[in-house]
This record gives C-alpha cells, structure tokens and sequence, in this order.
C-alpha cells in the first residue's frame, strides 16, 4: 500500500470515506489519473460525477486562474459578484419555467437539496415530503431526512416522509405493470394516511444513481408529476449526478418529459470544485432573508467553474457526444453479458450507465461480494470503477463527459477481464475485505 494511502489512513476522518482500494492520487489530466507511483488509470467514475469535464479541463483551468488572480470577495452573502450574478442568470436562462424564479448557491448536492426542502417546507406551510426508497440525496441532516438509501439507516427522517418504491423494471418492489403499481401506491397514500394538502414536495431523481443506477419504467415519473400537480404539491428533481449533459440530454428530466418546479444541481455543475445551486420560484428561495447561510458559497473562483463548464457543454455538446459514447458503451456491456453470466442487467442512459451484477440471472440474486472483487480487479487493470445499489452490485459508469471513443473501449475491455478473472476463480475472495464500499 502506498505511503500516501497510509498518511491518509492516519490523519483523515473515516467518517468521511467511502473506498474500494487504495487509490491514492497524485494528478490528473483529462479521463486519466495519476496514482502516486505514476500509474495512469482510467477514470470510469469522474469522482462520482464531480468532474464531469474530466482533470485539468482548459477552459475551467483558465476561468479558475483568472478568477483567482484577482478575487472579488470570498462569498454572495454580504456582497455580489460577476461570476456568481452570471452564473445565476444563466442557469435561469437553461432551466425551464415561465414564473419568477432564483437561484440558491452552495457547495454540493447535499446542501442544495437540504436548502429545498428547508425553504419548501417554510414556504408552502405543508410539513411532508415525499420520497423513494433508495433515494439518495446526500450526507447532510436535512438531505439524509428525506433519503430512503440503506447506507443511511438509523438517520432520523423529516417527521412524515414517505418513501415510495422505485418504478424499477429490473427488480419492481410491485407487483404488476412498475408505473402503474407505484402510481396506485401513491393514490391509496394521498386517500388514506397521507392527505395531500399535508404534502410540500416529491423530491425525484429521473434516474436513481445510487440507488443502482436504475431508469425508470417509462411514463411512472410523469404520472407522479401529474397527481402531484392536481394538489399543487411541488416537483423537486435532483440533477446532482445525473444532469447537465450526462444522460445525452442537456437535463436528465427531459427524458422523462418532466417540468419540475424546482431543480437542484451539484457535482459536475463546479468542474470538480465545491459548487452548487437550487433553482426554484422566487416564494420559495425567497422566503426569509439569511435563511439558508454558507459563507463561501457564491464564491468568484467555483462561479467561474460553473461557468465555464456550461460553456464547454454548450461549446463542444457534449450531451450529444454522451449519448453516443453511452450507446458504444452499453453495447459493449451487452456483448460481454453473451460471455459473463455475472452480468444480469446493463442499463442507463448516455454516460449514466449500469452493470448488474447477479449470482443467478433467474432469480436476479444480487452479486454484491462479487461487484466488491471486480472493481478491486479492475483497479488492479487500470481501471477505476466503483459498485452502488441498495444490496451494493451494481457497477456504475459515469465517465467524464469528453470520454473518447478509444477509451470507452478499453473501459469494456478491462472490466470485462475483470469478470472474468472473478468468474474463474483467480481472484481471492477476502481481497477488498478492508475496504468497507457501500
């Protein structure tokens, strides 16, 4: 194990990690990382999505130097500034909607959907919230208070949170038609133990990332919408990893032919730095001055990052260029799944991709102890993925958006070889046993 990995160990929190192998970095550029004894390893995950232009991207380099030279304050919380002023403007000018809206900046996604339903709540006078299991928006309290992700079991939830199942056609929690069966949960709440006029919001995520990477069966989402919409509850759409680009739409929502009320942004919105932001009716972020403080946040130099990521997804469309490299990609996953009987399930959209692993393609037994060796494999390759999912099987793919053509090729490649070193056996089993995952 590396001397930079046993630093790590001994100086940083655990609380704040989440590893499967001992990855210790020292650079990056592009879809490659540089390992501390020179190593490049091909970087399937971005950071869990946080560098969604990939390392050292030019133009983000270029606005953070330039914001950073000669830095107009620290924060928007007693003073404005151009970048944040036009970062504001311009994610009202992508994010659709006709009323009065504004937007709210923080540091990760966790604070923008803590920020939500705080203002949300306080706003509509409605003290519930709906949610999914599985869903997964983010680490603090109040983002943790409406997650339904077993990795956060025993937190406290806001006090009337219900939590639906997931329209997952792989595994529905329901029996019969997915849409249909979550749409009739819903409407047996609403009549019975949850009036909807006790309802603020349903905070969806179009696809449910670390839930499993699952797409939903089409048209459950909109049907939700719509019921929700007669009861004037309002839509919330967690675009944190999955949005701006990734899914070969500019919005993850527009697949679904979704119109949320409010959308909430992080990870790859800041090119890898701490960045941000609610967009939602001016009511609601509008609610009470200094109701939700960050000192930093709207900071000249993560503003400047923001813009400049827009401006190269816009730039270079890399929407389209991440539906097409998720089409080579999940094509090449299918084509190992005729080899790999591990492979239960390849799914996702654009360059917010699945692999499911099972021990039985019949019963669709999650293949988690076996996920946990074939990331360990890879890494080993060269390779860094990493597994999600409420039983922890599912391999998830969410590559830098400017991901070549020859690298998704390799990315099949090697995680292919992966599977089958642990298919055959040539893997130990107790390899990634200190190494906790999901």
């Amino acid at each position: 194990m590396s001397d930079l990995f046993e630093r790590d160990a001994a100086a940083i929190a655990v609380a704040q990690k989440l590893r499967f192998f001992p990855l210790a970095v020292v650079g990056g550029h592009g879809s490659f990382l540089v390992g501390e004894n020179g190593r490049r390893l091909l970087d399937l995950s971005a950071s869990w999505g946080a560098a969604g232009l990939g390392y050292a991207h030019p133009a983000v380099v270029r606005a953070v130097t330039q914001a950073a030279s000669d830095m107009a304050a620290a924060s928007i919380l007693s003073s404005s500034n151009e970048p944040a002023v036009a970062l504001a403007e311009r994610l009202l000018d992508i994010v659709p909607g006709e009323d009065e809206r504004r937007v709210w900046f923080g540091h990760s996604g966790s604070d923008a959907n803590e920020a939500a339903v705080r203002a949300i709540v306080r706003a509509t006078g409605r003290p519930r919230v709906l949610s999914f299991v599985g869903a997964y928006h983010g680490g603090t309290a109040g983002s943790m208070a409406i997650s339904g992700h077993t990795a956060q079991e025993g937190v406290p939830k806001l006090p009337g949170l219900e939590l639906l199942p997931y329209p997952d056609p792989y595994r529905p929690a329901l029996p019969g038609d997915p849409a249909e069966a979550v749409a009739a949960r819903l409407d047996e709440l609403f009549a019975t133990t949850c009036p909807p006029s006790e309802v603020a919001a349903l905070f969806l995520e179009p696809i449910q990332s670390d839930g499993g990477m699952i797409v939903p069966a089409a048209g459950s989402l909109r049907a939700l919408q719509d019921r929700c919409r007669r009861h004037g509850i309002l839509v919330v759409c967690d675009e944190v990893k999955v949005g701006l680009g990734r899914t070969g739409w500019l919005h993850a929502f527009q697949a679904e032919d979704l119109s949320p009320d409010v959308v909430t942004f992080g990870k790859g919105l800041g090119g890898g730095l701490p960045l941000s932001a609610v967009v939602a009716p001016a009511p609601v972020l509008d609610v009470a001055p200094a109701f939700a403080l960050e000192t930093t946040a709207g900071n000249p130099v993560s503003a400047a990052a923001g813009g400049a990521v827009l401006d190269t997804i816009r730039d270079e469309n890399l929407p389209e260029q991440a539906a097409r490299r998720g089409r080579s990609l999940m094509d090449g996953f299918r084509a190992l799944a005729d080899e790999h009987a591990l492979i239960g399930d390849v799914r996702g959209r654009g360059l917010a991709i699945g692999v499911d692993l099972v021990r039985d393609r019949e019963t669709r037994e999650p293949a988690g102890a076996e996920a946990a060796r074939v990331v360990y494999r890879a890494f080993e390759l060269g390779v860094v993925v990493f597994y999600v999912g409420m039983h922890s099987n599912v391999l998830e793919l969410t590559p830098p958006l400017t991901l070549s053509e020859d690298e998704a090729a390799q990315a099949v490649e090697t995680i292919g070889r992966a599977i089958g070193d642990v298919e055959a056996g040539r893997i130990p089993e107790d390899i990634a046993a200190e190494f906790a995952g999901w």
